[in-house]
């Protein structure tokens, strides 16, 4: 098993966060000040994820792209497989905000949604 220091970003605290894992396995060692970082250094450790930021192409669009995120966090693993159909990816305008563009992104269970809204010109 690997030694892994992990911050945590659960709060402002930022506890230093020394864990055990092989990937699978997970085990704390000390670090954290509260049991909210447990389970975000476990979730790291084990299975990270993150939100996602992008943005795509607006066709007849006041402003020629539309900023959009994932619905909710995806796999670390998954990020350019994401990015991947992110950058094929066409709108036409109007795009309202909280709008989905792509649904079940990547086979993720989230979607990409505008976080923008653009007019058509």
């Amino acid at each position: 098993m690997d030694e892994k220091e992990i911050t945590c970003i659960v709060c402002p605290i930022g506890c230093k966060i020394l864990v055990r894992t092989d990937g699978k396995k997970f085990k704390l060692i000390k670090g954290n000040k509260c049991k909210r970082g447990e389970e975000y250094a476990k979730s790291e450790a084990v299975n990270p994820r993150r939100i996602l930021t992008s943005s795509i192409l607006v066709e007849n669009g006041e402003w020629p792209l539309v900023s959009v995120k994932t619905s909710k966090p995806i796999p670390k693993d998954k990020i350019f497989d994401v990015l991947n159909v992110i950058k094929k990816t066409k709108v036409k305008a109007p795009v309202k905000i909280g709008q989905k563009i792509v649904q079940n992104v990547a086979d993720t269970n989230a979607d990409i949604v505008a976080t923008k809204t653009i007019q058509i010109v």
